[in-house]
């Protein structure tokens, strides 16, 4: 039923908005006025036109043009200084109507566009909305590329062991141009003696689950890892199989460059405002405030160009993957400010996270073997390539940090938080010189430290993916694959995540995350 009822409303969409066209002429591509007018005419054509793309869905289609990959490659590739941007001369027309548009282009909304137009193709017009087209102010920035299952809950298990699956066979999905630079040595988590049976159970639910990883005490610990200081931990789980890090930005690349290369338009921008339509026909069951009035459900949004300009773009499904900014756009759609429902909002805010690449030439000083290593304190460090470089970074304390809300560099920090932490776990770290830093905000769920992931109870055209915490470039593989399946499918087929709903805002039943994993 929910899978029609997405069908219908895109079909009468298309019907009224004339085939989620950009031009504004004749859009519908008929000769006849008469027959534009029309609206059974125009669904039926429309059909028709979907029936003779049924043959493009199944059969393969050609490679992508050299030309297209390479001018989607240009507007993909960043750097930690931040790039100038795409051409504008190469960006995609702006859509006046669409069938899908995802507010958000990160790791998760790129994924979103990349599984809709890797099964729809050319039967969805999806356009996605990013405002930082450089990704300078995006979570990516401060990714460390972690893959993990090291987790509590068993989504968050699941979705990283689909994630590495997919990683595994990366370049069926996406060639070779931009690899993505596995590299399998695991995550090593630390605990102390407060969170050593929290570890140990958790350990015990992921390997039930398909990971493969194990507890070493403090003896096994400095046997095993010999530049390691093992005062004051209780246990630690180390990751043997598909755990370790890759290249967040290659990730992110790929997702727009295939989802650019099916069709999917990338628009940079910021959505500002929505226009909301009044739907006598609808009601919401359990919310008494919709039924007392008539139902305002989202229409449109207005999309503030670079250059100052307002457009809006009509859409008949909405996704808000808006990173740290998710909980602003909520606002805009009435969440948290309206009636009944709509009282409670979307509890994402910014957090900081500090990093910094250092170097050590100390003989003793952590080798090729060397996980991702993250210490009870919050503290993670991981090797970068060879020759005693390091990457290493502490998401921020917003109760110290005046900066927490910024993305400049606190030229204290590391000498205050990170150095001691570091020799304290490390010894052979005491003479590091840091060589880069930077900063940048991530999102974080306030109510639960966890993704919410699905539709919003009151709007029937609005679905979320967002507040995934620190983990979510891991994550946004399975996250897109099912928000992809939610809209296509109505309902979650490869990872039932309906314990992620925006549902459990409203019924106060939090999904904690009990492990410090990040990504």
């Amino acid at each position: 039923m929910l899978r029609y009822r997405h069908v219908v409303r895109i079909l009468a969409h298309r019907s009224y908005s004339s085939g989620a066209s950009g031009n504004d002429g004749n859009p519908g591509g008929s000769d006849s006025p008469d027959e534009d007018k029309h609206p059974i005419r125009r669904t039926f054509r429309i059909l028709g036109n979907d029936m003779r793309k049924v043959k493009e869905f199944f059969v393969p289609k050609d490679p992508i043009a050299e030309d297209t990959t390479q001018r989607i490659l240009t507007q993909s590739k960043f750097n930690f200084e931040g790039d100038k941007g795409p051409d504008p001369s190469q960006l995609d027309e702006f859509q006046t109507h669409c069938d899908v548009l995802i507010i958000g282009g990160g790791g998760v909304g790129s994924s979103i566009a990349y599984w809709l137009k890797e099964k729809a193709r050319d039967g969805l017009n999806v356009v996605v909305v990013e405002k930082d087209e450089t990704y300078a102010q995006s979570a990516t920035r401060v990714s460390v590329g972690g893959l993990c299952q090291q987790f509590s809950l068993p989504e968050n298990i699941q979705m990283s062991l689909f994630a590495a699956d997919f990683l595994r066979n990366a370049k069926e999905q996406f060639g070779s141009a931009v690899p993505l630079n596995f590299t399998p040595q695991g995550h090593l988590l630390l605990a102390g003696e407060e969170g050593a049976e929290s570890l140990k159970n958790a350990s015990q639910l992921q390997n039930e689950l398909g990971a493969r990883n194990e507890l070493l005490t403090p003896d096994r610990l400095a046997a095993r890892f010999p530049w390691l200081n093992t005062k004051g931990v209780a246990l630690g789980c180390h990751g043997i199989e598909k755990e370790g890090w890759f290249n967040s930005w290659a990730l992110l690349t790929n997702f727009r460059r295939s989802a650019g290369g099916h069709g999917a338009h990338f628009v940079n921008g910021e959505v500002v405002d929505f226009h909301f339509q009044e739907q006598p026909d609808i009601t919401v069951s359990g919310d008494n405030s919709a039924n007392e009035g008539c139902f305002d459900g989202l229409d449109k949004a207005v999309i503030q160009l670079p250059d100052g300009t307002r457009r809006t773009c009509k859409f008949a499904l909405c996704v808000i993957a808006a990173g740290a900014n998710s909980g602003n756009v909520g606002r805009l759609a009435r969440i948290g400010t309206g009636a009944g429902m709509l009282r409670v909002p979307l509890p994402i805010d910014a957090r900081k996270r500090y990093m910094y690449a250092i170097t050590t030439q100390a003989q003793n000083a952590p080798g090729m073997a060397m996980p991702i290593t993250i210490d009870s304190n919050g503290t993670f460090i991981r090797r970068d390539g060879l020759g005693g470089n390091y990457i290493c970074g502490h998401n921020s304390d917003s109760q110290v940090d005046p900066n927490s809300n910024n993305c400049l560099v606190d030229p204290q920090y590391f000498e205050q938080h990170i150095r001691p932490a570091l020799v304290e776990r490390v010894p052979a770290f005491e003479a590091v010189t840091v060589v880069d830093s930077w900063a940048g905000l991530y999102e974080h769920n306030v109510y639960d430290e966890n993704g919410i992931v699905g539709p919003h109870p009151y709007y029937h055209n609005l679905y979320i993916a967002t507040g995934f915490s620190g983990h979510g470039i891991q994550q946004s593989v399975a996250v897109g694959r099912a928000i992809c399946e939610l809209i296509m499918d109505g309902q979650f087929r490869t990872i039932d995540l309906s314990r992620l709903s925006f549902d459990r805002l409203i019924v106060d039943r939090p999904m904690y995350e009990l492990n410090n994993v990040l990504s």
